[in-house]
């Protein structure tokens, strides 16, 4: 990716950790998935189970029953754009393929579901995003420790690409997992040297948007976290985050902006 790119968050859940963003009518899914393709959203990433902290976990059958109507509701009206299925069962990544998906989104990296590297293998150039976690999101946040977050999420990752690679998996896009089995000081740390991970040679997603690790920080609530979700996305920017992965497509997109042309300038200066 020369070009950074937005992906938009539509959840087909009821218990997003942003309430702000909760959409179960299929009109309101529609208008807010227009809306993201109108504000320059390249990627609507779908998902039918919240992975919060504490969350409550679901099975296949309900999530799929979830994300089918709306995959198959915005490939009727948007048959151009792309979309991610954001689960870590691979059940729900092979039919929602089938139903016009065209990427897999996996917090897990294939610990929750042993099949899902092998799922997304077999089906042949289907990109894989490939997330950092411990544990699950039951328990994630009673597991946030570490010698070095930095140093383990890149061990962790080599090891991961590999197992991708024998699968049959070609593109794989990596996600440190801001806010997955991680303090806020993790999470700025990793954000710091989000560039420690481009020795691996793969896209690199940054999920930040209207995290604990914005409001916390801030003092606020989620619903007040978009400027400071734009401040940590123009960083990532800067350090090399390839896909932002937002609520806020419009703001997003107006950072990779904003940091193209000072990048631009930049250059030509030097």
């Amino acid at each position: 990716m020369e070009t950074p790119v937005v992906m938009g968050i539509i959840n087909a859940t009821p218990d997003s950790f942003y309430e702000g963003h909760l959409h179960k009518a299929a009109e309101e899914v529609l208008a807010l998935a227009e809306k993201m393709i109108d504000d320059g959203a390249a990627i609507l990433d779908i998902g039918g189970q919240s992975t919060r902290p504490g969350s409550k976990r679901i099975e296949a059958e309900e999530e799929l029953f979830r994300v089918l109507p709306v995959i198959e509701s915005i490939t009727r009206r948007f048959p151009d754009t792309i979309l991610s299925i954001d689960t870590y069962h691979s059940k729900v990544a092979s039919e929602a393929l089938a139903a016009g998906v065209h990427i897999v989104n996996d917090i897990s990296a294939g610990t929750l579901d042993s099949e899902m590297i092998n799922t997304v293998g077999a089906l042949k150039n289907v990109p894989y995003i490939c997330m950092h976690m411990k544990g699950t999101p039951q328990d994630m946040q009673q597991q946030a420790e570490y010698k070095d977050v930095v140093k383990e999420v890149l061990d962790f990752f080599i090891f991961k690409i590999e197992a991708c690679r024998l699968a049959g998996i070609t593109d794989v896009i990596i996600d440190p997992g801001f806010g997955f089995a991680k303090t806020i000081e993790h999470n700025f740390k990793l954000l710091k040297e989000l560039s420690v991970l481009h020795i691996l040679n793969r896209p690199i997603l940054s999920g930040l948007s209207r995290k604990a690790t914005v409001y916390k920080t801030l003092g606020v609530t989620a619903a007040e976290a978009l400027n400071g979700t734009s401040v940590l996305n123009t960083i990532a920017l800067l350090n090399g985050a390839h896909i932002l992965r937002v609520h806020d497509v419009k703001e997003a997109m107006e950072a990779v902006k904003l940091v193209q042309q000072y990048q631009k300038k930049k250059c030509s200066i030097s």
